[in-house]
């Protein structure tokens, strides 16, 4: 099977799975304030991440550097939000993990050493060549 279908059903089971257990533990109304109170401080340090990554790639770009760790981490603070809007705690620490700079920069150096091991790092391509003499100018 593949994961991304693995995904779509253990994640909502998951969650189902966790708001049982802790509305059963804490109450239903507190589970409820819990998810909508980690819903908003999630967006809420999203958005000051977000803006601390775009200021970040913009001193990039003043010293002429590539910001690719910065529309990386962009997109994974971009992805988090999103996580954290729906409602569930396991998506709320999984939000909150890549939210946060040090998890954030680990859970990226993991996934681009994978990109980078599965890359094929020579970039020699081989071939022969003809030189042309003008006075034998082919003409297309």
């Amino acid at each position: 099977m593949s994961p991304l279908f693995l995904a779509i059903v253990f994640i909502p089971a998951l969650e189902i799975y966790l708001f049982i257990k802790i509305g059963s533990q804490i109450g239903a109304i507190t589970t409820l304030l819990l998810i909508f109170t980690t819903a908003v401080l999630g967006i809420y340090y999203a958005k000051y991440e977000g803006l601390n990554t775009l200021r970040a790639g913009f001193n990039q770009l003043r010293r002429d550097e590539a910001p690719t760790y910065e529309m990386l981490s962009g997109a994974t603070i971009a992805f988090a939000a999103l996580i954290l809007i729906l409602p569930g705690f396991f998506t709320d620490l999984l939000g909150f993990l890549l939210i946060f700079p040090l998890s954030r920069r680990i859970v990226l150096n993991s996934v681009l050493k994978k990109f980078r091991n599965s890359k094929n790092e020579t970039n020699i391509i081989d071939g022969e060549y003809k030189d042309i003499d003008e006075n034998n100018d082919r003409k297309f």
